[in-house]
């Protein structure tokens, strides 16, 4: 033993020295990773220049409002009372310089003869439909046939292009459901929404209570599966042995569904369910201490949760803190996307009419100052898009790039900010000799407060490494999106080799860096010594980080099924109306989408539950990591003491020693 501790010191470290003046987060401390903090701090600096150049260059009112030919919008300025853009051929979309008179006039021409000048110039409409306004503009209805005018031909073709227009429009119509759905529903929903967040709650306080008996529920659970799935698989293959039916029979084929009749399929799925089995039954008998310890800390985790109840409640502020910085970086592409002034161009129907000839077309002209000829039937000065030039707009790309990786960056360091706020807050209740007295007043806060004080920097360098990971990864899946109808199968091995290896990366430095901010809200010190100390402790005890990683997610993924669930079944009853008798102020509302309110509550109990353990899930990392220190700092003497509860002394076969005349010691 001696010899192996000496060899596990020299790779992982040694085991941390005892220190008489730590107890608990350091409160004198300074900052740290200051040059990663200035950096940060000037990239926010761009990144609010970024800002304020698109709100001075941008326009975003071209997404929101249309335009008619001329440019102008329709519902603003001199079209303030004119909210409605008309097409003059719907089919072609092509738009008229009179649009707005012939709206307010229609086609009230004094002579047949004028009508049919006015429609050769393209001065009026062919014809008009009855319509409804749908995205600002005026869309035809499909139950109207369109009326013959003299010269115009009136086919089913127009009939089936309306209907066309409108079946893709028909989102309009589904809209105003929904809408009215959602007007109907949504106190249910949000009723459906506390359920899920009592559930989650109740979940989590009585875990000190039922942690043990639910996770020898949901291990046997996993174990009783298993064998239902041999016993399945066993009943196949002795079935398709029975009758012959063997691969040979069948041979190679893409039709996977195929294998299902050949015994050999089942008899490889028995064999990896009944290997699978002896794993997990021979883990149960081997690390039965380590899964007790697991139990054993979901308990304190609990009872620390229910000592700072505020901590749940935690995710809201980073809930408004990363919707602060998507709505920003949102507004500042859609700014970005329409910088630009306004290009005009002639257009004319048809080129070839006489009085066309010396006309100019497809070039620049402006419909505010310079007259359209009206020798050319159908000349028009009509809008073509946005300039590219400027200085702005040639820098375009580098300006979105700067702000995605401006909200990579942001989103990172909020979860950072949350992760290491509460681990500051947790470890101050591990490390509380007394619980509750010696527990700080205000945790939470205080340890919000230092983080950002002392640790902005260390939260951006590791949100940056993160970033920095992620981007590559955006990157590849655009690439791979591209190669897509590539066929080289060597090219997409490499490519989904990449994608691999950077998702492994990603998972391996979010995991690091979780525990890197524990360490950084307890000592202080910097992101690479934290992350350091954090690893190398971690590998100490590498079989305690897989055993308590895995019941704690089992633990997890049970409580988040039993809410959205739980939600999810409430949800059905109630707004299929399948719950009746609860009298009339309890009545299920009548709903177009019944199914809708139900997605949104199973969506938003998904949303709450995963906040909720988030925050227990931090929980349970900080005091195993304090855990695990407290066993390497103290010997339980009665100048090093232990501060893991009792029950974890117990099942570690420690304790205290008690100090004379003081046989009640509590801890």
């Amino acid at each position: 033993m001696g010899g192996k501790r000496d060899k596990d010191d020299e790779a992982y470290g040694k085991p941390v020295k005892y220190d008489p003046s730590f107890r608990g987060p350091i409160k004198n401390r300074s900052c740290t990773d200051v040059i990663c903090c200035v950096l940060f701090l000037l990239f926010i600096l761009g990144y609010i220049v970024v800002g304020i150049v698109a709100w001075v260059y941008g326009d975003p009112r071209q997404v929101l409002y249309p335009r008619n030919s001329t440019g102008a919008y329709c519902g603003m300025g001199e079209n303030k009372d004119k909210p409605y853009l008309l097409y003059f051929n719907i089919f072609s979309c092509i738009l008229s310089t009179n649009i707005i008179s012939v709206a307010e006039n229609g086609l009230q021409c004094p002579t047949p003869q004028r009508v049919i000048t006015s429609l050769q110039q393209e001065l009026c409409p062919s014809f008009l439909l009855p319509s409804a306004p749908a995205l600002g503009r005026c869309f035809p209805w499909t139950n109207v046939t369109p009326p013959v005018l003299p010269g115009i031909t009136n086919d089913t073709t127009i009939e089936q292009g309306i209907s066309g227009l409108i079946d893709s429009l028909n989102a309009r119509d589904i809209s105003v459901k929904i809408f009215e759905d959602f007007a109907q529903s949504w106190y249910w929903i949000l009723v459906a929404l506390g359920v899920a967040l009592v559930l989650s709650l109740l979940f989590i306080l009585l875990l000190r209570l039922v942690a043990g008996p639910l996770v020898l529920v949901l291990i046997l659970g996993v174990l009783g599966v298993l064998a239902y799935g041999i016993y399945y698989c066993w009943e196949e293959y002795r079935v398709l042995r029975d009758k012959g039916a063997s691969i040979s029979q069948l041979g190679f084929t893409t039709n996977l569904s195929a294998y299902r009749s050949v015994q050999e399929t089942w008899l490889a799925a028995l064999i990896v369910l009944a290997v699978l089995e002896a794993i997990l039954l021979l883990v149960l008998i081997f690390l039965r201490q380590r899964i007790r310890i697991a139990i054993a800390l979901l308990k304190e985790a609990s009872k620390a949760v229910g000592h700072m109840m505020s901590t749940m409640f935690y995710p809201l502020v980073t809930f408004v803190l990363l919707l602060i910085c998507i709505a920003y970086w949102a507004m500042t592409a859609l700014y970005l996307a329409t910088s630009g002034q306004p290009q005009y161009v002639l257009w004319a129907s048809n080129v070839s009419s006489p009085g066309c000839e010396n006309v100019p077309i497809n070039t620049s002209c402006n419909p505010m100052v310079q007259p359209v000829n009206s020798s050319c039937p159908g000349l028009m000065c009509i809008f073509q898009g946005y300039s590219s030039t400027g200085l702005v707009q040639r820098s375009l790309f580098n300006l979105q790039i700067y702000g995605v990786l401006g909200l990579f960056w942001t989103l990172n360091w909020v979860l950072a900010l949350g992760q290491c706020v509460l681990a500051g807050a947790f470890a101050s209740f591990y490390w509380a000799f007394h619980k509750p007295q010696d527990i700080p007043t205000f945790p939470l806060f205080s340890a919000f407060i230092r983080t950002l004080r002392y640790h902005t920097g260390s939260l951006a360098f590791g949100a940056l490494i993160l970033t920095l990971v992620q981007i590559a990864r955006v990157i590849l899946e655009y690439i791979d999106h591209k190669l897509r109808g590539v066929q080289n199968p060597v090219a997409r091995c490499i490519m989904c080799c990449f994608k691999c290896c950077l998702w492994c990366l990603e998972k391996f430095i979010k995991f690091l860096n979780r525990n890197a901010y524990i360490m950084i809200a307890i000592y202080g010190k910097n992101f690479c010594v934290s992350a350091k100390n954090a690893f190398m402790l971690l590998m100490r005890n590498i079989v305690r980080v897989v055993v308590l990683d895995k019941v704690t997610d089992l633990l997890l993924f049970f409580g988040k099924l039993l809410v959205v669930g739980g939600v999810g079944v409430l949800s059905f009853y109630f707004f299929s109306g399948r719950i009746q008798g609860l009298g009339k102020d309890f009545e299920s509302p009548h709903l177009n989408y019944y199914w809708l309110p139900i997605m949104t509550s199973i969506l938003g109990a998904y949303v709450i539950a995963s906040g909720f353990f988030s925050v227990f899930g931090m929980c349970v990392d900080t005091l195993f990591l304090c855990f695990l220190e407290d066993l390497e700092r103290n010997d339980g003497s009665l100048d090093r003491p232990y501060y893991m509860s009792k029950s974890l002394l117990k099942i570690l076969g420690k304790k205290n020693e008690v100090p004379p005349g003081n046989k009640k010691r509590k801890k």
